[in-house]
């Protein structure tokens, strides 16, 4: 080769391989998207460089010269390097035995969970999941090393190196078991009853307005809307005893059972609840804010073929809250 390997078009490598393929110029040149005399132009420059024939043209076709049969393997192996190198990996979850590491606190767990892992079993049967709790680990930390794909939760605040997507929206209800009978509540029932919420330490670690914030990532710790059921008796002499504060909610079912305490917990666990437990669900007397629950990824795993497919299989996994939502 008296051309130097810098100054060397890569195309013409194409129109060679094409030409090894189909040992025909006409079919050569629909393969490549070229006319039959840019073919022949190709393979011109070629010879001249290689000084070899590389093919010679006979009654049955375009015949390989040694030089270009001991080529064509190497070429086609770089052709299809090069390729995997520029175009997006392909992700086929069906065969894929990856596994995705989740963080998520148990309300969005118990609400996703079911719908999640039908669909894995479905679709991509090999695929692991961990999930982690979303509490009592430096949350950013673990999505900027690497070692959560994605978190679930409530967020205030999201540095521009995360991602986020919308998955639902909840407000508060209050839950006890089915044997109180309690009829509407108002806030003079509420005031008199004794309250279990859900705070996920964030008393104990310093939350500003119910959240957490960590390297510039605030998530939720307080589960319930305390400024507005605060606001509801500001001006009553009577406010309702919050008897207990969980740093989960998996106890409350047991809890209410044995026990004329209520609850408040978000819509969706409350439904869940209500599905499984001898669980009554009341509309609070008062107005709550309207959360959203939103996945959450490293601004790198931007355009990550299996990244893309865990984000639509949460999307789908709860469809069905969006849907009760507007329903």
């Amino acid at each position: 080769m008296t051309v130097p390997f810098s100054s060397f078009d890569l195309n013409l490598l194409r129109v060679f391989d094409a030409v090894m393929e189909e040992r025909s110029v006409l079919r050569a040149s629909q393969k490549v998207f070229l006319s039959q005399s840019g073919v022949s132009h190709c393979l011109a420059r070629l010879r001249e460089m290689l000084e070899d024939e590389l093919f010679i043209r006979t009654t049955t076709g375009m015949q390989p010269t040694a030089r270009a049969l001991a080529m064509a393997p190497l070429v086609r192996d770089a052709l299809k390097a090069l390729e995997a190198a520029v175009e997006l990996p392909k992700f086929e979850p069906g065969g894929s035995t990856r596994k995705f590491t989740i963080a998520a606190n148990d309300f969005t767990t118990m609400v996703i969970a079911r719908n999640l892992l039908g669909i894995l079993a479905a679709e991509a049967p090999l695929i692991d999941l961990a999930i982690k709790p979303v509490t009592r680990i430096d949350l950013a930390e673990q999505i900027d090393l690497g070692r959560i794909d994605v978190a679930i939760g409530t967020f205030s605040a999201v540095p521009p190196r995360f991602k986020s997507d919308f998955l639902f929206g909840y407000d508060d209800v209050l839950i006890t078991h089915s044997g109180q009978k309690l009829g509407a509540i108002t806030t003079d029932t509420l005031a008199k009853l004794s309250i279990v919420v859900v705070s996920f330490g964030g008393e104990q670690e310093g939350a500003i307005d119910g959240f957490i914030s960590e390297r510039g990532l605030a998530r939720r710790s307080e589960m319930y809307d305390r400024t507005a059921f605060e606001n509801a008796f500001a001006a009553s002499s009577q406010v309702p005893r919050v008897a207990v504060s969980l740093p989960h909610f998996l106890a409350l079912p047991t809890l209410l059972g044995d026990s004329s305490l209520a609850a408040i917990v978000p819509r969706p666990l409350a439904n869940s609840f209500a599905a499984t437990h001898p669980v009554a669900i009341y509309e609070l007397p008062y107005p709550t804010a309207r959360l959203e629950v939103r996945s959450l990824w490293h601004e790198r795993y931007e355009g990550d073929a299996s990244q893309n497919w865990l984000h639509a299989v949460l999307r789908r996994a709860t469809e069905h809250l969006r849907i009760d939502a507007v329903a």
